[in-house]
């Protein structure tokens, strides 16, 4: 088994349009995440239902589904997104729908007597949920969110089926041109092990920061 070094390059810029895709649609997602948790856990039943519908049909189909429809069905509404930004929308998303799920759990794990006493000493509601509950919340669901990153960091190699370049695409590409498969692929499989251990030494770091005590561990066992 002998692998070129010439080709390093090229997987070097296929990982960093993975980490840009990457970055996008986690940005989107906890946007997302953020807007669904509030709708399902504090919106009526006209806003909780939508929410709890789009989770249903991103939870419930497949991201390869998902990600060919935006790509492909768009074009036929008159709207032509690029590869980059039909990759991004679909796993942003596709990632919005967990994190959602993720973020209610942590908020309704917040004790519900600081959100009452928030309002008993005059604050409104949005107050409350902005300045005592979303900040704890963020905190315990960073143990969530960092699996949630590390499989976006994965679930990325799909964009290759879109004509992308990414690292999983320019390992396909340089494997076909040269049918060294195997080699190719181990060193592709390597890449993302490397950035996936520097990933979760850096969230494993930011959790240890953060930690609220008294609530670490209770996150942990969820």
């Amino acid at each position: 088994m002998v692998f070129d070094l010439a080709w390093l390059p090229q997987l070097t810029q296929g990982l960093v349009l993975t980490l840009q895709i990457t970055t996008a649609c986690i940005a989107i997602g906890i946007v997302l995440g953020i807007m669904l948790a509030l709708g399902r856990v504090y919106g009526n039943r006209l806003i909780s239902t939508p929410c709890s519908i789009y989770i249903q049909i991103f939870r419930g189909t497949p991201l390869l589904v998902q990600l060919l429809m935006v790509y492909f069905g768009l074009p036929s509404w008159g709207i032509y997104p690029s590869a980059f930004i039909s990759g991004i929308l679909a796993l942003g998303l596709n990632t919005g729908a967990y994190q959602a799920e993720y973020l209610r759990g942590a908020i309704q794990a917040v004790n519900p007597g600081q959100l009452m006493a928030a309002r008993a000493i005059g604050m409104s509601l949005p107050q409350a949920i902005r300045y005592i509950v979303l900040p704890q919340a963020f905190r315990i669901v960073i143990p969530s969110w960092s699996n949630e990153l590390i499989l976006m960091v994965k679930y990325s190699s799909i964009v290759f089926s879109i004509t992308l370049l990414d690292l999983m695409g320019v390992g396909r590409r340089i494997a076909m041109r040269n049918f060294r498969y195997f080699e190719v692929f181990i060193v592709v499989a390597l890449f993302y092990l490397a950035l996936i251990f520097i990933i979760s030494q850096l969230l494993r770091l930011l959790e240890q920061r953060v930690r609220i005590p008294g609530l670490g561990e209770q996150a942990e066992q969820r």
